[in-house]
């Protein structure tokens, strides 16, 4: 290996006496650290050295740090590797690194393409404790690590970029973004980004260290693993993962030495394992946020659950961990080549007014929920991709939130799942302050809001030109999201030009309220295209509803007490038979220009309820009439609801 040393002595002496002689007696002689002649680097490194940040350095090899050494990479260095296994930077035992980037001039370690797996990271040997005992051999490099010092002091990383590590050891063995080898307490790393790497992000073997401020980005084994008894403190973490084939947000292996997790928030959008614990392991979580996982926590080998404790509590295998983000992807903003798709997420609370950009495709990953005096805008021609998540997908408006849909004609907006298939999410959901037959403060069973009030004025928003597609996730044996569900929504809100397509459930359904709508296009809703319950009293008009697949139930359910709502110029198609429109209990409806083509049943009454209470053009609804001499809703201008992401 090419090594790299001088002779100090004698530049000690020669640059000395240049100082002392013009120097005065008070102060004090100044000597520069030796720098890198040239731009590569490799070899051993066993004298102090300060990297030059005007130059862009090349990693052509291994470079090691040895004992008694320390290497200092100035704020805006980079380093550039090589593609190859044995290009990688390690810190001896008893070495230092010393990281002094700057949010505006971070540090940066890539390689020409910044493609995982292209060279082999960084790694720090120290002298903490490890399971393993003392000098063990690392899996990488074959270096010594491990002692009897948990409070070592490797040294310092402050603003660091790692893209493009995990290179391949052999069939059992990958480098990491950032390898700790029983690292010591004393040793400060903080604001840290690894990006796309071929295996961890970062990992712990053994060891006290600590670490906060960590942006972990697509790296396709696990973004932060330990094992050998770590029992160090990570703090503000936040992981992307939007590609296949990573493995998870943190696998912890071995025995439980009880690290500290706070604030971690983890983001998924292609599903996936978020924690996973082996053998013994555990952790104590304070302020974990976890989207778009398939699984949440998987104890691996069936140890102790009671080792993963999560906001006081037990963990428990089942919860989902939705909360709202702890750690927001935009305070790294110091990170330039961070994946745009951080940014177009959307979960979590809106409180305030957050207004979308119609120049983005957004990905709603989770539940995003509209709170008290929050405002959500979304201007015409926003494009919204549901995860295929079930029912942990939702957008909420609350009780006092206000969502404000923008769209137009020539330029609708458009929320659906990417292939649109019924069930994939759950909808939106609008809850309201108008009177409901529940009561006063009832509870929905999605969701568990809290929905009912006095004020049948109530303004919830307004929902213009709007395509939602995809939605009915089942929640259990009795209860579905819709596309659109209004719980207790009054006549203040505006609701007209909307198209719901391809549901597992219904299309729209009123739980009480006075809210109205129009112009609505109803296409294949696998329960009922427009349902309502709890003596909703509004008006739907221009309505036209096509069914096209077997297994629907109605265009029309309508249950519980009679409050007269009013449906006019409705119509309502089908080309495989099934009931038109159907009554239960005491339920009615006033419908003037009814059209019903192709329905085996036009009016079922369910529960035998009055005929009275269903008026069609005048009239008291006929079981055997057929209502097809209204004039059809002509939706051949309404290219709108054609819309696609």
């Amino acid at each position: 290996m090419k090594k790299m040393t001088k002779n100090l002595a004698v530049i000690f002496l020669l640059f000395s006496g240049l100082i002392f002689t013009g120097c005065s007696e008070d102060e004090d002689p100044i000597i520069d650290k030796p720098q890198v002649e040239n731009d590569e680097l490799n070899g051993e490194l066993n004298e102090d050295l300060t990297l030059n940040p005007s130059v862009e350095y090349k990693l052509t090899g291994s470079f090691e740090v040895l004992a008694g050494s320390t290497l200092t990479i100035p704020a805006g260095t980079k380093i550039v590797a090589e593609k190859g296994t044995e290009n990688y930077i390690a810190i001896h035992q008893g070495a230092d690194i010393v990281i002094t980037g700057t949010q505006s001039n971070p540090v940066i370690m890539t390689s020409v393409n910044g493609a995982p797996g292209d060279w082999g990271g960084l790694v720090i040997l120290g002298n903490g404790v490890t399971t393993e005992g003392v000098d063990v051999t690392a899996e990488v490099g074959g270096f010594k690590y491990g002692g009897t010092d948990n409070t070592d002091n490797s040294g310092t990383i402050e603003y660091l970029v790692i893209e493009g590590a995990g290179a391949q050891i052999n069939a059992d063995s990958q480098y990491n973004g950032l390898s700790l080898y029983a690292v010591g307490s004393g040793t400060t790393i903080r604001n840290i980004a690894i990006l796309n790497g071929a295996d961890d992000g970062v990992e712990f073997f053994g060891g006290a260290v600590s670490a906060t401020e960590l942006y972990l980005e697509n790296n396709e084994d696990d973004s932060v693993d330990w094992t050998e008894g770590w029992n160090g403190t990570i703090t503000n973490v936040y992981v992307l993962h939007t590609i296949e084939g990573f493995s998870t947000a943190i696998e912890a292996d071995g025995v439980n030495n009880n690290p500290k997790i706070i604030n971690f928030t983890a983001v998924s959008t292609i599903g996936g394992t978020a924690l996973q614990f082996k053998k013994e392991s555990g952790a104590t979580f304070e302020g974990l946020s976890l989207s778009g996982y398939d699984t949440s926590v998987e104890m691996r080998d069936n140890g102790p659950v009671a080792n993963v404790v999560i906001e006081n509590n037990v963990a428990n295998p089942e919860a989902n961990y939705t909360v709202p983000a702890t750690v927001n992807a935009n305070a790294f903003t110091w990170i330039n080549n961070r994946g745009s798709v951080a940014s177009n997420i959307l979960q979590g609370t809106v409180e305030g007014t957050v207004t979308l950009d119609p120049a983005t495709t957004y990905n709603l990953n989770s539940s995003y929920i509209v709170q008290d005096g929050g405002k959500l805008i979304i201007p015409a021609g926003t494009k919204i991709i549901a995860r295929d998540g079930g029912t942990d997908v939702y957008i909420a408006v609350l009780k006092g939130g206000m969502i404000d849909i923008q769209g137009t004609e020539t330029n609708p907006v458009v929320i659906s799942s990417a292939e649109g298939n019924p069930g994939d999410w759950g909808g939106l959901t609008i809850v309201g302050d108008a009177t409901t037959t529940e009561g006063v403060d009832a509870v929905a069973e999605v969701g568990g809001f809290v929905y009912g009030g006095n004020n049948d004025e109530d303004n919830s928003g307004s929902i213009k030109y709007l395509v939602i597609s995809g939605t009915g996730a089942q929640i259990n044996s009795e209860s579905q999201y819709n596309g659109i569900s209004f719980y207790a929504v009054g006549s203040g809100t505006t609701v007209e030009n909307v198209a719901v397509l391809s549901g597992a459930d219904d299309g729209v359904e009123f739980f009480g309220g006075t809210v109205s709508a129009s112009n609505l296009y109803l296409e294949n809703l696998e329960d009922d295209a427009v349902d309502w319950t709890e003596g909703w009293n509004g008006t739907v008009s221009d309505v036209y509803v096509n069914h096209t697949i077997d297994n629907f139930s109605t265009a029309v359910e309508a249950d519980g007490a009679n409050n007269n709502p009013k449906l006019i110029n409705f119509t309502a198609v089908s080309t495989t038979g099934g009931t038109a429109l159907q009554f239960k209990k005491e339920s009615g409806a006033t419908i003037s220009n009814l059209y019903l083509e192709g329905y085996e049943t036009n009016v079922d009454m369910r529960d035998d309820g009055a005929l009275t209470n269903v008026q069609i053009d005048g009239a008291g609804a006929a079981v055997d009439a057929a209502y097809d001499l209204g004039t059809k809703v002509d939706v051949s201008t309404w290219s709108w609801i054609e819309a696609e992401l």
